[in-house]
């Protein structure tokens, strides 16, 4: 990717095997188009901690590369399909922001499981891998009535979490963030 002179901001989950973290940061040391997340998270599939990994990756990115115009998120698993030069062109063609968002409350996005219950209560255990904690969890704030209030001033959307969107977009975000 920084051949073609794009930057990239990696966040390296830290659940991974610290060798491989080491490696990763000396082999790109002098590459001036890397920059690390400053923390590093240990991520869970469909957890928040996504979203924090993301957004320190974020955080790098915008403050080390400040000519950038478009941010986009990709995993290890990614792979383009277009040359970057193409990609440029056609984000440079398009002022706009390309993720995939719906009304959480009106979409059929959410097939099973919770979906109100995903905002108005806590998820301190995760339910892949603590099943039996999640759910007693939820019974109890369920049964004590410890619900939270979804912030009157923002529209819960919901979709995937692979997006590029315009350095306004990600400056207004990570301003959001700072102010809540």
């Amino acid at each position: 990717l920084t051949a073609t002179g794009d930057c990239v901001a990696i966040h390296f989950d830290a659940r991974a095997n610290p060798a491989h973290y080491a490696r990763i940061t000396a082999d790109l040391a002098d590459n001036p188009g890397v920059v690390f997340a400053a923390k590093r998270v240990k991520c869970g599939w469909g957890a928040w901690s996504l979203v924090r990994a993301t957004l320190n990756a974020v955080e790098a990115a915008e403050a080390a590369f400040p000519d950038a115009t478009h941010f986009y998120m990709l995993s290890g698993d990614c792979v383009s399909i277009k040359s970057a030069a193409y990609a440029h062109r056609f984000l440079d063609a398009h002022d706009r922001d390309y993720i995939e968002s719906f009304d959480f409350f009106k979409s059929d996005w959410i097939k099973t499981g919770f979906k109100e219950e995903r905002l108005i209560y806590r998820h301190r255990f995760n339910e892949r891998t603590q099943k039996w904690l999640s759910y007693r969890s939820f019974d109890l704030q369920k049964a004590l009535g410890l619900t939270r209030q979804i912030p009157a001033d923002i529209e819960v959307q919901i979709g995937s979490q692979w997006w590029c969107l315009r350095r306004r977009t990600i400056e207004t975000i990570l301003q959001f963030c700072r102010d809540r």
